[in-house]
Formats: structure tokens, C-alpha cells, sequence
């Protein structure tokens, strides 16, 4: 899997949560830091592969995960997505 999409979290509980459901949906992910270019209130975030966003953005609303934002690898950097 390549990392295209990064979620960040404000809280160590809501990624960990968020950890559990996407791995209980079978989506490959990737714990990791956060990332410098993006600001987050929680050290850890989660990236995950382009073919499987659709299916963690119906879980993070689902599950009414609290997250900071979902974030497209770009370059050196990182956009915002909105859903």
C-alpha cells in the first residue's frame, strides 16, 4: 500500500479508535506520526490508499469519528479534502 491520504486526530483516543474500526473493516492502514506539514492536536495519525477513501469517509461518519482532517499527500505537502 502507498500512503496517498493521512488522517489526523486531536485526541490519542479517537485515533486509536479510528485504528480499530478501519482495521475491523479490513482497509490497509498505516499508524504513523503526524506528519510537520500538517497541524494536529495528537502525535498519531493513519494513512491509508486512494482506492479506500470512500469507504473510510462513510466509516468516519458512521462512527462520528472526531477528527482534525483528511489530508492528500502533495508534493512536499498537504491538501485539505473536504467531504
Amino acid at each position: 500500500m502507498q500512503t496517498q491520504y493521512v488522517i489526523a486526530f486531536d485526541s490519542t483516543q479517537q485515533a486509536i479508535r479510528t485504528e480499530m474500526l478501519l482495521e475491523y473493516a479490513g482497509i490497509d492502514i498505516d499508524t504513523m506520526p503526524t506528519p510537520k506539514e500538517i497541524t494536529a492536536g495528537c502525535a498519531l495519525s493513519i494513512g491509508f490508499g486512494g482506492e479506500d477513501l470512500p469507504r473510510v469517509v462513510d466509516i468516519l461518519r458512521e462512527e462520528r469519528v472526531e477528527i482534525r482532517g483528511v489530508y492528500l499527500k502533495s508534493g512536499e505537502g498537504y491538501d485539505t479534502i473536504e467531504f
